[in-house]
């Protein structure tokens, strides 16, 4: 089983955002972030691709894939 790892804090950190902040700019809830960076969410295409185009980087820099 694979699992989604994320870089979302990280760009949220150099950016100066917070998970609110990000949650507003892409229409979704702080919930929906949280989970998503701990890995207990998988975001829908639609979110992810909302997430990297924010920061203005590939869907791949921001999400990959880890096998177990």
């Amino acid at each position: 089983m694979s699992r989604l790892n994320n870089r979302i804090r990280v760009y949220r950190a150099e950016h100066r955002m917070s998970q609110g902040e990000l949650a507003a700019k892409i229409g979704v809830s702080r919930k929906t972030i949280s989970t998503i960076e701990v890995g207990k969410f998988v975001p829908s295409t639609v979110i992810a691709l909302k997430i990297a185009g924010l920061f203005d980087v590939p869907v791949e820099e921001i999400f990959s894939l880890a096998e177990e």
